[in-house]
């Protein structure tokens, strides 16, 4: 997914969080055909086991569509959780999930904590 700077007045209309190699944006709905997930775990970490998480099990709704995961923040807010990161939270609303990528002349990789 292609993404643009945002404006100022845009980015507080959608704001845009990194947590890690993650980032969460606010978007104004979820696809109808995005297929719910039965857990809360946005990215899991490659060599640590670690997780970027939901902490609050009935707070959100995490949804998948064609490797793209969607979040609905459910409760009035939901905390963003990693054993290395500092907690974020999020208020009610839908948000577009995806993890940071790298390039290298051989691929493009998904970078893991």
């Amino acid at each position: 997914m292609k993404e643009r700077l945002m404006s100022q007045s845009k980015s507080e209309k959608m704001p845009l969080y990194r947590h890690g190699d993650v980032l969460v944006r606010r978007v104004a709905a979820i696809p109808e055909d995005a297929k719910k997930r039965l857990h809360l775990t946005l990215a899991e970490g490659e060599i640590t086991g670690h997780s970027h998480r939901i902490a609050e099990p009935k707070a959100a709704k995490l949804y998948e569509l064609r490797g793209q995961r969607f979040l609905e923040v459910t409760e009035d807010q939901a905390t963003l959780v990693h054993e290395e990161h500092g907690p974020i939270t999020l208020s009610r609303g839908c948000y577009l999930v995806w993890q940071q990528r790298e390039y290298s002349p051989q691929e493009i990789r998904i970078v893991r904590d």
